[in-house]
């Protein structure tokens, strides 16, 4: 079999997940479809932490153990199985109660670089969280209870350099041309005579040189009201010189590029000023580069502005125009980066740490996503259980889109109540549904009323619903809310694309997914 370096090094991302190391917390179907995920992913190394046996019940809704587990250890089962779908995982497993390895070995989750915490009641999701933060350990809440569940990111910051956002600007610098994309323009005629060769114009080139146009009978500014906007696309219009000309056409479709304002944006300039981009040696090389950036290239090289990302779109143009561009935007990207370097290198040595401690691949890929840069940041569970945004709460209550989502995420802390004063989950036992109904509902307003929200009901349904749910794991909804926890575990991981900020909810008996806020 192919050594994993060889076997992952040619997937973008990957490395960093054969470097992790993942603790998982029950195996139930919960966890179990979560690291499934995550080991088919190629992650580097799995420990899983359960103390229960393989009962009967384990049958219908854990496909990783089946009958001649019966009586073994479930951790050992599920790791075995784990094993046996991709050999280059590093897997193990510890026969022990998370509950009871939160309380008495809280040094025991350093060692990890995520924690999976599933199936836990409030008190511990508490307890684990404290420790994964004192530890900078990632952490991911999931759970699933009868046709409900949810997930939760829990980590103090995330930066992300490659958030890959679904719709985002090209970097083309339209109206603040560098003094070479200048020079490229201005060697080409857009009024050449020959239609072959003014249909093969890029729309890159017409946008400049009819935006410089534009500006020397305007006072030197760029369109700017809406019957300004629409009278330069009539201006582009009318330089065509025929109707199958798709390269005039895609100037006016890009016209929009031109009108988008130069500099950095609100958000990326909240991150420049953020006071972690005052760095020392204990900063991360995330900050560092950031501090690069603000303090050092935009002030100087950028002139105002990040680093060239470098790349082009596709556009209609002779191949000679196209590639002679796309060297124009690729060198430019790489003198940033050169720049960009030199500054970081720079920092590093100011601050008493390696200058070639920040490989030049990582400092390319910040020059290169400099726009899209992104900070999470996330509320301690034990803020967010006692002191939630109080309007945001109200909002989602009487919100009749949210009040489903909502209604499950206080019954599922409120059954947590239950079960501390019960020693059961309302439901879990035949013959007693009316009374454990009553209890849950007393204990959910009770729960409502400490949060701030008196006088806000949940429906009587809803809380039948739990009820009837018996706190148990169903595995079409334990395999949903797995997909999505390991989908929240690679972004944390691989730093690529941005986690969920807030408590994901899903309702099974709606088909919804929701987000909260709190």
């Amino acid at each position: 079999m192919a050594e994993p370096k060889i076997k992952y090094d040619r997937h973008f991302g990957q490395a960093a997940l054969e470097k992790a190391s993942v603790c998982l917390l029950n195996c139930g179907p919960t966890g179990s479809e979560t690291i499934k995920n995550l080991v088919l992913g190629g992650i580097g190394s799995i420990t899983v932490v359960d103390g229960s046996k393989v009962e009967v019940g384990d049958l219908g809704n854990n496909f990783m153990v089946d009958e001649t587990s019966l009586g073994e250890s479930k951790a050992k089962c599920v790791c075995a199985f784990l094993q046996e779908l991709n050999d280059a995982v590093k897997a193990k497993f510890i026969e022990e109660f998370p509950e009871k390895l939160i309380e008495s070995s809280p040094s025991f989750f350093s060692q990890f670089t995520l924690v999976i915490a599933t199936q836990l009641v409030e008190e511990k999701m508490i307890k684990i969280d404290k420790i994964c933060r004192e530890a900078n350990v990632k952490l991911v809440f999931a759970r699933s209870y009868g046709l409900t569940g949810l997930v939760r990111v829990s980590v103090k910051e995330h930066p992300v350099i490659e958030s890959k956002p679904d719709h985002f600007l090209d970097d083309l610098r339209l109206n603040n041309p560098w003094p070479e994309l200048k020079r490229f323009v201005e060697s080409i005629d857009i009024n050449v005579s020959d239609p072959v060769a003014h249909k093969h114009i890029p729309y890159v080139v017409i946008l400049v040189k009819m935006a410089e146009e534009w500006a020397q009978s305007h006072s030197g500014t760029l369109p700017l009201t809406r019957e300004e906007k629409k009278a330069f696309k009539d201006l582009l219009r009318s330089r065509m010189s025929g109707f199958d000309e798709d390269n005039y056409k895609e100037a006016v479709d890009a016209s929009f590029k031109l009108f988008a304002p130069r500099g950095i944006s609100l958000n990326l300039m909240r991150i420049l000023n953020d006071t972690c981009a005052e760095i020392d040696s204990n900063s991360t090389d995330f900050w560092v580069m950031v501090a690069a950036c603000c303090n050092e290239f935009v002030a100087q090289e950028g002139a105002g502005e990040v680093p060239l990302e470098g790349s082009i779109p596709d556009m209609t143009s002779s191949t000679e125009h196209y590639v002679n561009l796309q060297k124009v935007y690729q060198s430019k990207a790489e003198a940033d980066f050169l720049a960009m370097e030199k500054h970081v290198q720079s920092l590093l040595k100011n601050i008493g740490r390696d200058p070639s401690s920040i490989s030049k691949m990582t400092i390319k890929s910040f020059c290169k996503n400099a726009r899209k840069l992104t900070v999470c940041r996330y509320q301690m569970i034990e803020e967010e259980f006692n002191s939630p945004n109080l309007s945001e709460l109200q909002k989602y209550l009487t919100d009749e889109e949210y009040s489903m989502a909502v209604g499950f995420y206080i019954l599922l802390r409120a059954v947590d109540r239950f079960a501390a004063n019960y020693n059961c989950f309302p439901g879990q036992f035949d013959g007693e549904m009316d009374e454990d109904i009553s209890r849950l509902k007393t204990l959910a307003v009770s729960l409502l009323s400490d949060l701030g929200c008196n006088g806000s009901i949940l429906t009587e349904d809803l809380i039948n619903e739990i009820c009837r749910f018996g706190a148990s794991e169903l595995h079409a909804v334990a395999t949903f809310i797995g997909g999505i926890a390991s989908q929240e575990v690679i972004k944390l991981i691989t730093k690529q694309f941005i986690p969920m900020t807030g408590t994901f909810v899903f309702n099974g008996i709606d088909h919804k997914s929701q987000l909260l806020l709190l």
